[in-house]
């Protein structure tokens, strides 16, 4: 009987991991329909504003040669000059410097909204502005949705398992792609990432078809290595670590595609990624991920220390070469290079951020290769 009942409960898991998936998809297509959508709002924009910009130079250069109130004159090359700024002023809002925010935000005036007057997107420090972008209150409304059912499969997964779900590759991937997505949702009630919302979604469907078609476990017991109490210390750590570090990764795709269009752009260069408006400057993804990454790091040292204890309780040594240990030490090393090398070796920009993406590589190389395919103490693939 206890086993008809484990069973079940393992069938309702994978249904509800099901409905999960369907639901982030909808979301993944809401979050996509924002950027395209908010996109072509600020392209609308710019038509206003270059026509606006336009119709001020031939204003300007009709009372070339007036009197001013000093009794001075301004000649036609100064109105032509004149005019030129003013476009550029008119629409640096929009564009916004290299370094800075690239997108307008709740305080700039009526050209940077839209037709109903709300602010199109936050400001460079990620805060929520005053908007009404339908689109992405839907995706994120979606994305609660699918996490409080992907929730109800990890908890009925584990009950199922009579114990945490997280002793095999299927359990390790859907309990982590839950663990990516309540993060990101956490992250939402103080910072305006929607626009990762793509990225972080899109994951968790990603990781979710993996789990259901590649690396599908039935309910079963632990290997008697993995019935510890280090197993919900150790790996529940490494894997909310993992969870900042994929926030991070997509920050850092984000900022060197952000930083090659700023740098396009400042080059006079035509502007070919226009949904990248609604993401902040290089310079505040940066930092953003630079703190996260500080986070996650602590989080990672100690997934580091308590494997160490609990090899040591397991298997009576603290560290033994194995492929597991080294790879997750090669994590540890690169993330603390990336660290150091900001902090004190003046590694900003495009260098920092391809750091943060080799580190998340090594990552998933650690999550899914070292996993399935090296033979050690750790194989608990369940394949």
């Amino acid at each position: 009987m206890p086993f008809a009942i484990n069973e079940t409960m393992g069938q309702y898991s994978e249904l509800f991991m099901l409905l999960a998936a369907g639901t982030y998809t909808v979301a993944f297509i809401a979050f996509a329909w924002d950027l395209a959508k908010s996109s072509k709002a600020l392209r609308a924009v710019d038509l206003r504003a270059a026509a606006a910009a336009g119709a001020r130079v031939p204003a300007m250069a009709g009372a070339s040669g007036a009197s001013v109130g000093t009794g001075q004159s301004v000649d036609a090359g100064e109105s032509v000059d004149a005019g030129a700024a003013a476009d550029r002023a008119g629409s640096s809002h929009l564009a916004g410097p290299v370094g800075r925010a690239e997108r307008p935000s709740s305080s700039v005036s009526g050209e940077g909204r839209n037709a109903s007057g709300a602010g199109l997107t936050a400001d460079a420090d990620m805060r929520y502005a005053a908007e009404r972008r339908a689109p992405a209150r839907v995706a994120v409304a979606l994305t609660v949705l699918g996490a409080l059912i992907h929730a109800a499969g990890v908890v009925t997964r584990a009950l199922g398992a009579g114990r945490v779900p997280w002793g095999n590759m299927y359990e390790f991937l859907t309990t982590g792609a839950f663990v990516a997505v309540a993060v990101f949702l956490l992250v939402l009630i103080r910072r305006d990432l929607r626009f990762l919302g793509t990225f972080v979604v899109g994951l968790a469907i990603i990781m979710l078809v993996a789990a259901s078609v590649a690396y599908w476990t039935p309910v079963g017991h632990l290997v008697p290595a993995l019935q510890s109490y280090w197993l919900i210390i150790h790996v529940s750590i490494a894997v909310l670590s993992s969870a900042l570090f994929t926030l991070t990764f997509a920050m850092s795709a984000l900022q060197l595609v952000q930083s090659h269009r700023q740098k396009t752009i400042a080059a006079g260069g035509a502007d070919k990624l226009g949904f990248m408006r609604l993401v902040p400057s290089a310079l505040s993804l940066e930092n953003l991920s630079y703190r996260i990454n500080a986070i996650a790091f602590i989080g990672w040292t100690f997934t580091l220390m308590f494997g160490a204890i609990w090899a040591e309780k397991a298997w009576g040594r603290f560290w033994g070469w194995d492929t597991k240990e080294v790879w997750t030490f090669v994590i540890w090393v690169v993330y603390a290079g990336y660290l150091h090398a900001r902090a004190t070796r003046g590694w900003t920009g495009t260098r920092a951020a391809w750091l943060s993406v080799v580190g998340y590589l090594c990552v998933v190389f650690n999550f899914t290769i070292v996993n399935q395919f090296f033979n050690g103490l750790h194989s608990y693939s369940g394949l």
